[in-house]
Parts: structure tokens; C-alpha cells; sequence
């Protein structure tokens, strides 16, 4: 871990000493997100210790199958590193059973369809614009061509500060549901800065008969951590990512009632993928077991905080924050006020040349292309893991707003960078591994 190519500014490269190509570009990622803001709300710094998971020796091992039923022999190592990912995610969400398998979170959501609907089943979801998923029904996405997919979305934009909008409207939802007899309705949302709560979705579930799907792919962290309400006691089945605000490795993961667990087994393996990704199911579990810890409340609890103070900062710049404010870990903010000629694909590349990393975005309703956008949306996991707070939340806004202002002066572009430069000095995201690759 501390040994080095005598050109490597990092340990990083050093595990690819034989490849110096590939070396040089590890070591470059690794001062890219060291020296840069992270502020997109699907990423986040795993633990050196889920690092070292992930780049275990499991990877050499073919698993096909399930702890005590896999297709290949000397797998019994493997069957009690599954066994203790599947157990640790169960206690940490209260959920009867666990597939921890799921590459992704759009594999997890596809073996949930497959599960329980036939081909041509109604569906109801979150539009994409509305703040919604490419899984829960996009044109675009496979799921759309094998079911029929109908959406919701959200209550109109108000001028009032006290109800602003563009929250879940729920009485849309059961007038849609009503009239479509949906056989699965999900909830969750990939663009949404509010708590759902999944109890309104639970009783109009069960009004129309409907099973109900939580996609707890952006606040499972949060829930682990009991900043964001826990749906799994109200869901048939909760899908999430282990990478997000759970601060896992890459992937996904099911967690469902006692009655499903064959028929979501059955989905994953052999309906969807074959031999499961052990190194990486090794790392879930240590996730799961870190956000069991006490402290890892505290993290997601200064999530969140992080996130209010940068919402209050951005509005002081101008930006006007999609349904007024947040709640969770994401900041959703619309151009047009702040100006009304810039797109979210133009602040996005502005923001990559001031080293402040964010994504573009559609706003509800927005009248550019998806491509283009309106917006931009924002997250607060990965700078609170490398131990940003409020006051540094407050000075990423004024940035942002500096950058955007200024955005064809490129001296004051390399300003701003450098003044980002400097804050993430004060706050690195792997500071043991960083001064071992320095020293």
C-alpha cells in the first residue's frame, strides 16, 4: 500500500506497478478527486477498508448460484461471506430477507419486475422529468418494452415560502391508480430533494391491489443511518445502491418480505445475471457493518445539514432551489432565476474547469432537452465523508455562483479552482493513504 513508482504522487498506482499506463491514470483519478469538489448526489468515498474488499482475492472465485445451492464446488468460504452480507443487510433495514447479488441498482429494479409482473403488466411510477428514474419506465430504458408504464408527478410550483411545491402529489397518484389498476406501483426517485414517505403509497397499494416497490436507491444511507424514514416495513420490496449515501462499493441490493424471497432469488439468479460478484458482495458487508455503527449516524445526520446549508447558500446566489429547500442528502436547483440563458449542460462544463464536479439535470417541467437541462443537482455525501460542515457548504455555493458568473474569464476560472484547490486540502478523502504516497 505505501510502496510506489518513484514518479507516483499517490500510493494508487503503485498496485499497478507492472502497467504504468494504467498506473498514470489511477494516480491522476486519485488527484482528481482529491484536489476537486465531489458534489454528485449517486457518489461518495468508500472506506479504505471496503477499497480493500473490493480488490480481494474473492474476486478469483466463481459463485453461481446461492450459499449451499451453487453450481461449483469450493465455494464454502464464499457461502459465509454471502450469508454475512445477506444478514448484516437485513438487520441493518429490518427486512426479512436479502439478495445482496444485484450489480446495480437498475439490476435490482429489473429482477423486482421480473419477480412479480408478466410482461404487458401495468406499472406505476415517478416520471424521469418529475425527478424519477430511467427504470421506472423511461423510453428510453428496457423497461418500458416489456411493461406498460404509467406515471405520476409532482404538485405545481408556488410562489408561497411556506408551500412551494413540486412535492409528490399524492392525490394525482391514487386518481392514477384508480383508473389504471396498476399491479406494482414504486415509489423513490433519483432527483428528488424531500422525504417520501411510503405509508400514502402503502394504502393506495393496497386500495387498487397493487404491490408496492421502494426504490431506496439515493437515501439508503440516510435510512441506515436514521436521517430519512425506514419504507421497508410498508414496502413488499426495497431496492437501493450500496454506493451512494450507504458509502458501500459499487452495486445493488434487495431486501423484501419472507413471502418473495424465492420469486426475487429466482429473478436475480438465473433470470438476470450469472456468477455473482463475490469481492464485491465481501465489500457490501463491510459497508452494511459500518453503517450499523454509531457514528455512522452522525454521518448521516451531517448529510443533511451539509446539504440545508448549501441549498441556503445557493439561493443567496440566486439559484432557485426546486421545492424550496431539501431534506435529504441533494440540492435540485433551476438556472433560469439566476440566468436565464444558461443550461445546465453549459454550468456543468464551466463547473468541471473550476474543479467542481456536479451533474446536470432536468427540473419538472423543464423546457429544454434532457441533454441540455435547466438545472443542476447536487449532493452532499462524499465532501461530508472527507469531513466538510456547514460553514464550508456556504462557501462551496459562493463558488458555484463566482464560477458561473465569471464563466468566460478563464483567470477567473483558474481562481476559483485554486481556491478549491485549497479547501480540499483541508479536507482530504484518504489522508492516511495520501501522506503514505507522499512521504
Amino acid at each position: 500500500m505505501t510502496d510506489r513508482p518513484a514518479n507516483g504522487a499517490t500510493p494508487w498506482g503503485a498496485w499497478l506497478s507492472d502497467d504504468p499506463e494504467l498506473a498514470k491514470l489511477l494516480d491522476e483519478e486519485a488527484t482528481r478527486q482529491r484536489t476537486t469538489l465531489q458534489l454528485i448526489a449517486s457518489e461518495n468515498f468508500t472506506s479504505p477498508a471496503v477499497l480493500a474488499a473490493t480488490g480481494s482475492i474473492l474476486t478469483n472465485k466463481y459463485a453461481e448460484g446461492y450459499p449451499g445451492r451453487r453450481y461449483y464446488g469450493g465455494n464454502q468460504v464464499i457461502d459465509e461471506v454471502e450469508d454475512l452480507a445477506r444478514q448484516r443487510a437485513t438487520a441493518l433495514f429490518g427486512a426479512d430477507h436479502a439478495n445482496v447479488q444485484p450489480h446495480a441498482g437498475a439490476v435490482a429494479n429489473l429482477a423486482v419486475y421480473q419477480a412479480l409482473l408478466e410482461p404487458g403488466d401495468t406499472v406505476l411510477a415517478m416520471r424521469l422529468d418529475q425527478g424519477g428514474h430511467l427504470t421506472h419506465g423511461s423510453p428510453a430504458s428496457i423497461t418500458s418494452k416489456v411493461w406498460r408504464f404509467v406515471s405520476y408527478g409532482l404538485t405545481p410550483a408556488s410562489d408561497d415560502p411556506r408551500h412551494p411545491g413540486e412535492v409528490i402529489d399524492f392525490d394525482q397518484v391514487a386518481d392514477v391508480a384508480r383508473r389504471e389498476r396498476p399491479k406494482l406501483i414504486v415509489a423513490g426517485a433519483t432527483a428528488y430533494a424531500r422525504q417520501i414517505e411510503a405509508e400514502p403509497f402503502r394504502q393506495i397499494a393496497d386500495e387498487v391491489g397493487a404491490r408496492l416497490m421502494f426504490d431506496l436507491a439515493h437515501p439508503a444511507g440516510l435510512v441506515a443511518g436514521g436521517a430519512h424514514p425506514n419504507p421497508v416495513p410498508f414496502a413488499d420490496v426495497v431496492t437501493f445502491t450500496t454506493h451512494k449515501t450507504l458509502r458501500g462499493p459499487r452495486g445493488g441490493a434487495i431486501v423484501c418480505r419472507a413471502e418473495l424471497a424465492k420469486q426475487i432469488d429466482s429473478a436475480v439468479f438465473p433470470g438476470l445475471q450469472g456468477g455473482p460478484l463475490e469481492h464485491v458482495v465481501a465489500a457490501k458487508a463491510v459497508a452494511f457493518a459500518e453503517a450499523a455503527r454509531p457514528e455512522f449516524r452522525d454521518y448521516a445526520a451531517r448529510v443533511v445539514t451539509n446539504a440545508r446549508a448549501l441549498a441556503t447558500g445557493l439561493a443567496a446566489e440566486g439559484f432557485r432551489l426546486v421545492s424550496g429547500g431539501t431534506d435529504n442528502h441533494l440540492v435540485l436547483v433551476d438556472l433560469r432565476p439566476f440566468d436565464p440563458e444558461l443550461t445546465g449542460k453549459v454550468a456543468q462544463e464551466v463547473l468541471d474547469r473550476a474543479g467542481i464536479t456536479l451533474n446536470r439535470n432536468t427540473i419538472p417541467d423543464d423546457p429544454r432537452s434532457a441533454f441540455v437541462t435547466s438545472g443542476l443537482r447536487l449532493g452532499t455525501a462524499a465532501e461530508t465523508t472527507a469531513g466538510m460542515g456547514e460553514a464550508d457548504m456556504g462557501e462551496v455555493a459562493r463558488l458555484i455562483g463566482h464560477a458561473l458568473r465569471q464563466r468566460d474569464d478563464d483567470a477567473e476560472l483558474a481562481r476559483v479552482r485554486a481556491e478549491v484547490a485549497a479547501l480540499c486540502a483541508e479536507h482530504p478523502p484518504y489522508p492516511s493513504l495520501d501522506a503514505a504516497g507522499r512521504s
